[in-house]
């Protein structure tokens, strides 16, 4: 398939990757009051990004280079994560993107490693699994981080018109801004290597933390 395709369907908001389902803490912030306005909004995903490319971008990048580091680097993610709820959105997100991919474009390497998620126990998270996925389908590295963290937002920003934050046209407005802040971040991050990765906004983890305590929820994280 000619790679432009490809990523078109990558970011088609209607590709089941399990990403709508999930707000990456914005709810947690929401309900608790520390995002209360659009400006908030903006400062709370540029955050977001950040702490993405920094923390889940390199095991994207690794996994892209070398598939056969999957296992190490889907171990790597998974103490990395140590925030539980993060943890399970980025196991849910990886084995609903995997699945799909494997149903979608019915290559062999996703299937292989379904059956090494069953047999090899497997955390299967979402960055690695993008990496792997996106080399196979010959998708170039820089785009394949460009997608990845495109998608974020796009999801991010889904949840914050879902959570009556901003509305669908403010939205957008807001994706607009923030598209030279994505496309410096991901330029210059493209070259982390799996041992480069890190939290940057301990902040977001500790709300994102309390999501299981909210008494009515939108959003599985």
């Amino acid at each position: 398939m000619n790679s432009d395709w490809v990523i078109w369907q990558l970011v088609d908001s209607t590709f089941p990757a399990g990403g709508f389902a999930h707000s990456g803490g914005l709810e947690s912030l929401v309900k608790w009051g520390d995002v209360d306005s659009p400006d908030c909004l903006f400062d709370f995903l540029k955050a977001n990004l950040t702490q993405a490319v920094y923390s889940l971008v390199p095991f994207v990048t690794a996994t892209h280079r070398e598939p056969v580091r999957v296992k190490q680097a889907d171990a790597a993610c998974d103490a990395l994560l140590t925030n539980h709820v993060a943890n399970r959105a980025s196991r849910a997100q990886g084995r609903a993107f995997l699945a799909s991919t494997a149903s979608i474009f019915r290559l062999n390497q996703c299937r292989e490693m379904q059956g090494e998620l069953s047999a090899d126990g497997l955390a299967g998270h979402f960055a690695p699994i993008f990496g792997v996925v996106s080399s196979a389908l010959g998708v170039e590295l820089k785009d394949s981080v460009l997608v990845f963290v495109r998608n974020i937002l796009r999801d991010l920003i889904s949840a914050a018109v879902r959570l009556n934050v901003v509305g669908p046209l403010q939205g957008q407005s807001i994706q607009t801004q923030l598209a030279p802040f994505v496309q410096c971040l991901t330029e210059r991050t493209t070259i982390h290597k799996l041992e480069d990765a890190t939290q940057t906004s301990p902040i977001i983890e500790v709300f994102q933390g309390t999501h299981d305590r909210i008494y009515s929820r939108l959003f599985q994280s």
